[in-house]
């Protein structure tokens, strides 16, 4: 009888051991949901291109609903992903012969799309628009001179019309980008368009050989690896862009009140500028929104 009590007890004590495992792993657990974190983006709007595909302008593009299971999709896992410690959605370009047309270089970046699947139905400046983001560079290679490599992380690209295609005879819907928000050596770098001729006639400004770069302007706080919020507000004429809403530039010119024949679209992510060989950058966004 005394060694069936012992093994009773024993049992009990196992019992008790294998009770407060299971209570400690359910603590685990919870202490797990509560660290993941996930970023305060709706992707339902915005199509995706990756530096993956056949060469030149055969860079591959995700568009909604497709784009919304990003997570369990195998070919956006390199390029797009979420960091579930910091609550990021993660960019990585790299140098790669799957670009876009009309460029050299890759990107992991989200294209606007106001109807979810759809490039043709885009915006003016008349239409106005917000977009806000809150960034953070996650890494970047360094250049031969000891710089680190250029990303643009936000644009607002410009868009022919129908009309306006077969007006100038272009192949293609493609208009300069009125607008380029670059990361470079941890400061935020604005450029915009300005004409090369303010008194171009209304067929002449439809030509990219009507805009030229302007010299661009920096923002004096220096980001560099930090979080930093970014604001683009474009309304009839003007454009509006802010840093941390503490810095702002303001474009009111002749040149931005006639680009107001264009539709535009937002572009935000990892438009990387760099083909040095073994080069990338990792862009993280916390925060992505656009209001019409």
């Amino acid at each position: 009888m005394a060694f069936l009590t012992v093994g009773v007890a024993a049992q009990d004590k196992q019992s008790g051991f294998a009770e407060a495992d299971g209570k400690l792993e359910k603590k685990r657990e919870k202490r797990k949901k509560k660290k993941v974190k996930l970023p305060k983006i709706d992707l339902s709007h915005w199509k995706v291109t990756i530096p993956e595909g056949q060469g030149k302008g055969g860079a591959i593009n995700v568009e909604p609903p497709e784009i919304l299971d990003y997570a369990n999709n195998e070919v956006l896992k390199p390029y797009m992903y979420n960091d579930s410690v910091s609550g990021a959605l993660v960019f990585y370009a790299f140098p790669s012969n799957a670009t876009t047309a009309n460029t050299k270089y890759s990107r992991s970046e989200l294209r606007e799309q106001m109807v979810p699947g759809d490039n043709n139905t885009n915006w003016t400046f008349a239409d106005g628009g917000v977009m806000k983001a809150k960034i953070a560079m996650d890494e970047v290679t360094r250049d031969k001179k000891g710089k680190y490599h250029k990303v643009i992380i936000a644009q607002i690209h410009g868009r022919l019309t129908d009309e306006q295609k077969e007006l100038i005879g272009q192949k293609d819907h493609n208009a300069p980008p009125i607008l380029k928000i670059y990361w470079q050596n941890g400061k935020i770098r604005v450029k915009t368009k300005e004409l090369v001729n303010p008194s171009v006639s209304a067929k002449g400004i439809l030509y990219k050989e009507a805009w030229k770069d302007d010299k661009g302007r920096n923002f004096e706080e220096e980001v560099g690896f930090r979080k930093f919020n970014l604001e683009v507000k474009v309304s009839d004429g003007k454009m509006v862009v802010s840093l941390n809403n503490n810095e702002f530039f303001v474009y009111d010119s002749p040149s931005i009140k006639r680009w107001g024949i264009f539709e535009n679209y937002f572009k935000a992510g990892n438009y990387f500028q760099s083909r040095d060989e073994g080069a990338f950058a990792r862009v993280k966004f916390y925060e992505l929104s656009v209001k019409h």
